[in-house]
């Protein structure tokens, strides 16, 4: 006998479909046939350090342009009509393997793109065939060792793949915590030496009474406690690679001289040897002390400072890259959830005052901070999470404030960057030079919070 018992209906509003495919843990983007996004999901936020709110709307194309993501999909599936997968990297460090379906009207024409990204860490079956054919995919140039979205640090970067090939000294300089160590492995990376050794050495990590036989090595008997075999120097292990000196400052006048010979001579005399020792290296130094002042005072030796400084390079401190603060959180945010296996999330709240929050520690501070929400936190990091020294100093700020409305938060953030670039500025030109938007946005926002027009 049949059986007449009614199927439940599926009654699924959009908006409730929407809210479900927020908790995917793999991305879905969706463009129409002309590349405009018109969907994502939250998991975007966590790949590429925007907000998806931000994201929708736009082209494929700027996104790309941008340096968000590489390779791009979309050329492949437009060309093909057919699915396609590739591996891309993205601007804050993650590694995706992108699958593009394309989706096809009566007359085989294209009316949507549906992409969906699953991170490579995340994706334990892929077979060593798919792996080789998605490795030829990726750009060999790319790197995802710093991760940005400010011009000054883009400048640097395009500085960099200008001198890196060369094998001029470099000194980076800039408070402690910016990321100076980061910018001398990048030029290590982009160099002729980039398959050498790197090592970085921290001047005033090490005594100064030890300093000298590890930088230089000592001969067998050098000195009571000695390797009785004696030991090869950092410069040594360095050769045909590249050495970075942090803290170059902290250095004894009497070491400054024998690292000026390295430069002048590429030649050394390790500890307790009459032998000088020959070593191709290339040397970086950073600095968070001011060195002129050091050479004035007689504390820093001025030929080894010009000798140093042929190629400079200034980091700026985190409060002036603030367009950075989302995208390293999530990336500190990815990389501990890996560390510590968990799958943290970070409410927008929290986002909003880590993004007004001065960061006098710089990125090494707002890395040690991620850390500790990582460890600490519940399963989404909420603005009651962060320590009490960064609530303090952000509780007074006029426009931040405290609500459970998304809208209203990110208001408060764009009428803050829009405010103040204005008041530097003077014009919606050098607002929207400024803030990376077009001039008649620029021009629309400083009517809306700046009660005045160009």
């Amino acid at each position: 006998m049949a059986d007449n018992t009614e199927q439940p209906k599926m009654n699924l509003s959009l908006e409730s479909l929407l809210r479900i495919l927020d908790y995917s843990s793999d991305e879905i983007f969706v463009l129409d046939k002309d590349t405009r996004i018109v969907y994502v999901n939250r998991i975007c936020e966590k790949h590429y350090g925007v907000r998806k709110d931000d994201v929708v709307g736009r082209y494929n194309d700027d996104f790309f342009n941008e340096g968000y993501w590489t390779p791009s999909a979309v050329p492949p599936v437009l060309e093909k009509k057919e699915p396609v997968s590739i591996r891309q990297q993205t601007n804050i460090g993650a590694e995706l393997l992108t699958r593009g379906f394309p989706i096809l009207n009566d007359q085989n024409e294209i009316e949507y793109m549906v992409f969906t990204a699953t991170e490579i860490k995340d994706f334990t079956r892929l077979t060593k065939t798919e792996e080789k054919h998605l490795q030829d995919n990726v750009k060999s140039e790319f790197t995802n060792s710093v991760i940005t979205n400010n011009q000054k640090v883009r400048k640097i970067l395009s500085f960099c793949e200008k001198v890196a090939p060369t094998d001029s000294t470099v000194l980076v300089h800039g408070q402690s915590g910016t990321g100076k160590g980061v910018i001398a492995y990048h030029l290590h990376k982009l160099s002729k030496r980039k398959d050498g050794p790197f090592l970085n050495v921290n001047c005033a990590a090490i005594p100064e009474e030890l300093l000298e036989s590890e930088l230089f090595g000592y001969t067998a008997g050098s000195f009571t406690g000695a390797n009785k075999e004696g030991k090869i120097g950092l410069f040594e292990a360095a050769d045909n690679g590249t050495i970075f000196l942090d803290e170059i400052g902290e250095l004894a006048l009497p070491l400054q001289a024998k690292v000026l010979q390295v430069i002048q001579d590429k030649k050394f005399i390790p500890v307790g040897s009459n032998v000088s020792k020959t070593v191709n290296v290339r040397i970086i130094a950073a600095t968070n002390q001011d060195l002129l002042k050091m050479v004035e005072n007689k504390t820093f030796r001025e030929d080894l400072y010009y000798r140093l400084n042929v190629i400079d390079i200034h980091m700026p401190p985190l409060h002036e890259r603030k367009e950075d603060i989302v995208p390293l959180a999530y990336s500190f945010l990815s990389k501990f959830n890996e560390k510590y296996n968990s799958n943290k999330i970070i409410s927008e709240e929290c986002l909003t005052v880590l993004f007004h929050y001065s960061w006098p520690g710089n990125v090494r501070q707002l890395e040690n901070l991620m850390e500790r929400l990582v460890i600490t936190s519940e399963a989404v990091i909420e603005v009651e999470d962060l320590p009490e020294v960064i609530l303090e100093k952000v509780k007074d700020i006029p426009e931040l404030v405290y609500s459970n409305s998304l809208e209203k938060a990110l208001d408060n953030v764009a009428g803050t960057m829009v405010r103040r670039s204005y008041q530097k500025f003077g014009s919606s030109r050098g607002v929207a030079t400024d803030l990376q938007i077009s001039q008649s946005k620029a021009s629309r926002l400083i009517r809306e919070y700046c009660q005045g027009e160009e």
